[in-house]
């Protein structure tokens, strides 16, 4: 079979389906390539180097008259005239808004099958192109921000004086979300984030951003693996939130896409509140855009200043390494519609990810596919919850209460009678060698836990002093004829021994930081 790969005609678009690292893959898979002329040119690949992949280059006409055609974009109806009856096309399609197409393929007797529609588990990951873009169009949104923004992302301490880094805020912590806080937080800045599903705080933290909550707001992740829409409760607790975030913040990234909609999460009153200079990108602008004055396809300065951008083409702003990754998506798909490696179409609608992105079969519409379901883990069984009287369970919440301090008052007290009696009978020197280590440990816990981190470096270095005193000390009690002193001794002047030279070394590199170069 014969895989067409036509040339992108939407205006503006610089990706192409396929580049010569993937042909290469499908030609090994048994399929014959056939690439429209021009095709990579945007992307900066040439037709002679789809013909050393072994794909040949022909004209529009050939690419879509081919068995199967694999594209960036929904076809234009002109293009699906041109698809022979019994062939596949394999592209984005975005079916629940565009009906029109589906029965447009249908009155062709074409398969369509919908790589946006790819069900949301695990192992279709691979084939994943809403992944892929929202990958390319997070990190790209922090390179236009930045372009924008009127400073630096990092802190700078200088002989002339210092910067703060740049507050950013993300909407969103789905794939799009996670990328601009990689990048972002990569940068210098400082990231918080906010997203209605409780579980991607933990991801959230994970790229080092701080996980902004509205416990009354978070819902639980639906059944198919995508985003639900918001109930009203729920916009109407996270809108607080955004206006207290985006006062604060010098950079706002906004990513909430429903199935193609955009839900309204910064208003005109809340752009009107934040500072001149600020920046704003809003990569739900194809579905209208999450900010109220975001103009899609445009940027915008408010009247206080503030840049709003809207652009639509993200990923086509980096279309070299965006088309390697569709062209990879595309690659992993055509091995699972490939079993036997043979350039043989076989579509299997036993198979959940198939059926899922499968629109029209031979003309017969299959859309929307049956639910799927993301986990395998059982659901949890409904418990019943009985009802306790408020002022019952308030009366119980007081004696638990009043139970826990009993247990605390007497655990207390029998550590005081053991205290009093190790004083006692202990060598008069334990005393005061126990409330060093006491003192010690008290301003051991409040130097550790009340200091920022971005002091600890400097602090460390600082310390050195306090490391050297412990290595002295340790160095005098190794000669000691107890063992048990011995042994101690040197573990403290080991690990006094370590702090020392680290800092050192640390302070050092902070240092040639700011030495100029002779």
């Amino acid at each position: 079979m014969r895989i067409g790969i036509p040339r992108e005609t939407r205006a503006g678009e610089r990706l192409v389906a396929a580049t010569p690292t993937t042909v290469a893959q499908l030609v090994k898979l048994g399929y014959d390539v056939v690439i429209e002329a021009g095709a990579g040119a945007q992307a900066s690949f040439p037709d002679a180097a789809y013909r050393e992949a072994g794909a040949s280059v022909g004209d529009a006409a050939e690419a879509w008259s081919s068995d199967v055609v694999t594209c960036v974009n929904a076809p234009e109806p002109d293009a699906i005239a041109q698809l022979q009856p019994g062939a596949t096309i394999v592209s984005m399609m975005a079916p629940a808004a565009h009906p029109e197409l589906v029965d447009a393929f249908a009155e062709r007797g074409v398969s369509a099958l919908a790589l946006d529609a790819v069900p949301r588990i695990s192992r279709a990951q691979a084939l994943d192109v809403l992944s892929t873009m929202s990958n390319v169009a997070g990190y790209r949104a922090v390179v236009e921000a930045a372009e924008s923004y009127g400073g630096m992302f990092t802190g700078q301490v200088t002989a002339a004086g210092k910067t703060a880094p740049a507050k950013v805020f993300v909407i969103g912590g789905g794939v799009a979300g996670l990328a601009a806080i990689g990048t972002a937080g990569s940068l210098g800045a400082q990231v918080r984030a906010f997203d209605v599903r409780p579980e991607a705080g933990e991801q959230i933290e994970s790229m080092g951003a701080q996980f902004v909550q509205a416990q009354a707001a978070q819902q639980e992740v639906s059944a198919d693996g995508y985003a639900q829409e918001m109930t009203a409760e729920q916009e109407r607790l996270t809108s607080r939130t955004y206006a207290e975030e985006s006062a604060k913040a010098d950079i706002i990234i906004t990513t909430a896409l429903v199935r193609g909609s955009a839900p309204r999460t910064i208003t005109a009153a809340m752009v009107a509140a934040m500072r001149p200079g600020s920046v704003i990108v809003d990569l739900a602008a194809s579905g209208g855009g999450n900010c109220e004055l975001t103009v899609p396809g445009s940027k915008i300065v408010t009247d206080n200043g503030v840049t709003i951008i809207g652009y639509t083409d993200l990923t086509s702003r980096l279309p070299k390494h965006t088309s390697q990754l569709f062209g990879t998506n595309i690659v992993n798909l055509m091995k699972l519609l490939t079993p036997n490696a043979d350039g043989q179409v076989v579509l299997d609608m036993e198979d959940v990810v198939q059926r899922g992105m499968t629109v029209t079969l031979a003309g017969e519409i299959l859309w929307p596919p049956p639910p799927v379901q993301v986990s395998a883990a059982p659901a949890a069984a409904t418990v019943a919850v009985p009802v306790v009287d408020p002022a019952v369970q308030a009366q119980q919440d007081k004696e638990a209460a009043h139970r826990k301090g009993q247990r605390q008052l007497v655990g207390y007290g029998l550590g005081a009678v053991l205290l009093g009696l190790a004083i006692t009978f202990s060598p008069a020197a334990f005393a005061g060698n126990f409330t060093v280590f006491v003192l010690a440990v008290f301003v051991g816990y409040y130097v550790i836990s009340k200091v920022s981190h971005s002091l600890h470096t400097p602090l460390m270095a600082q310390t050195n002093a306090i490391s050297g005193i412990i290595l002295v000390g340790a160095l005098l009690q190794i000669g000691s004829d107890n063992w048990w002193v011995t042994a101690l001794a040197f573990i403290a002047a080991t690990v006094a021994s370590i702090n020392i030279f680290g800092g050192f070394l640390v302070a050092y590199r902070m240092i040639s930081m700011f030495r100029k170069d002779a």
